[in-house]
């Protein structure tokens, strides 16, 4: 951070991430210029739409491709993704309890709703059968 201090453009309101001329970045230049640029190489696209819903084509007729996610919201849901995917599959495989600690969400209600469907589930029958059979002997 502080190597970054040093060569951020300097501005009246001394921002710590301004834009090149040292004064407020403005949120659509974030997405516009930072957020979908790598989605559209990454080809996270949809269809962009004209104002009347239909499929944009270029001069080619070639369908124009817009990025997926059109706000800096989705790197919230992306985080909250990582963090609930298993380690096996490039994630954290972190419990319910510490995704909402890290989300700031004040209730945990808000975490599973949001994210619930996101948990690995288990398939419990064969332990259920076997608790089954010792409980009641059948």
């Amino acid at each position: 951070m502080r190597e970054w201090k040093l060569k951020c453009p300097k501005g009246k309101l001394d921002l710590v991430f301004p834009n090149g001329e040292g004064n407020i970045e403005f949120h659509a230049n974030i997405v516009t210029r930072g957020l979908h640029p790598p989605q559209i190489a990454a080809g996270l696209t949809v269809p962009a739409l004209d104002r009347n819903g239909k499929p944009k084509v270029d001069k080619d007729g070639n369908p124009v491709m817009a990025a997926k996610y059109t706000g800096l919201h989705a790197l919230r849901h992306f985080y909250a993704s990582w963090l609930i995917n298993p380690k096996e599959a490039g994630g954290q495989g972190k419990d319910i309890k510490t995704v909402q600690a890290r989300m700031g969400h004040s209730s945990i209600v808000t975490t599973a709703d949001t994210y619930g469907h996101l948990f690995p589930g288990t398939n419990d029958q064969e332990e259920l059968a076997a608790a089954e059979k010792s409980l009641l002997g059948a």
